[in-house]
């Protein structure tokens, strides 16, 4: 029985041999037809595969350098508003760097007045500062009917004042009156605020005498006879000196040297000018 076994297997051996022989003896050119057989089904396929491979690597490598762009514009758009917040900052403190230095100038050109330095912290009017408030106060030695300098002259009066503020009323306000005088011939003026006419960044000079010899150009500063503000603090220069009907005085605008639209620090003079006769302008 094993025997029979044995030859079957043997048998069946042998058969397989031969046919490997002969698949492997037959030619190239009978499997053509095959292959191209099997060629035009798969190329299409094998196309598509390929075609489909490398959109998806385009989309993949294109979303991949989008995001990195992204990122990119995030980090610019982040660092520009740095510079920016930069640039204004040190764009404001050149600006405040000025305004210190040209109170300094004024401090020294009036070396015999005592100051106190105060920020404007609030004002009363749109546009221009014809009352506005200072962050100094009684505390700080500030008191009423003390003088108020910046810009390179004087810009109004303390009218009232509490524990850490005080209110100034300026000069281009419509109330307001200075007692003046034109540096070049002492003659004596007044010095009146009108906002009609100080948006032409102008004041009116009023009550100089006919003979007097002011002319356009001429400074003029406070005046000796006022009993509020101390004498000789420039207020600014004559301008369109004309007689009056009455040709007994002549009058004109004064161009103050103080600019009233943009005021930030002030100069409040501690000093205070001695009343000893009835108050006048």
């Amino acid at each position: 029985m094993n025997f029979k076994n044995d030859r079957l297997i043997l048998v069946l051996l042998s058969i397989m041999c031969i046919i490997m022989i002969i698949s492997t003896s037959i030619k190239d050119s009978l499997l053509l037809p095959l292959r191209m057989s099997v060629g035009y089904v798969l190329m299409p396929i094998q196309t598509g595969v390929n075609v489909a491979g490398k959109a998806l690597y385009n989309y993949v490598e294109n979303t991949r350098k989008l995001n990195n762009a992204l990122e990119e514009n995030k980090e610019l758009n982040e660092r520009i508003a740095e510079l920016t917040e930069e640039n204004a900052r040190l764009t404001e403190e050149t600006f405040e760097l000025e305004r210190l230095r040209k109170l300094y100038k004024l401090d020294t050109e009036y070396a015999n007045y005592k100051k106190v330095v105060a920020r404007v912290i609030a004002k009363d009017s749109v546009g221009w500062f014809k009352v506005f408030r200072i962050d100094k106060g009684s505390e700080d030695g500030i008191a009423i009917d003390m003088n108020v300098m910046a810009n390179g002259g004087l810009v109004g009066i303390v009218t009232d004042v509490g524990t850490n503020y005080a209110t100034v009323r300026a000069i281009i306000d419509d109330v307001s009156r200075v007692s003046a005088m034109a540096m070049q011939s002492n003659a004596n003026c007044i010095v009146a605020g009108d906002l009609q006419v100080n948006a032409d960044n102008k004041l009116r000079i009023t009550d100089i005498d006919i003979n007097a010899n002011v002319r356009d150009g001429d400074k003029i500063v406070t005046s000796n006879i006022s009993t509020k503000y101390l004498p000789g603090i420039l207020i600014g220069y004559a301008s369109d000196i004309t007689e009056d009907s009455s040709r007994l005085t002549k009058s004109g605008y004064l161009i103050p040297v103080a600019r009233f639209d943009n005021l930030q620090e002030v100069l409040v003079i501690t000093d205070l000018k001695e009343v000893q006769k009835e108050d006048s302008p």
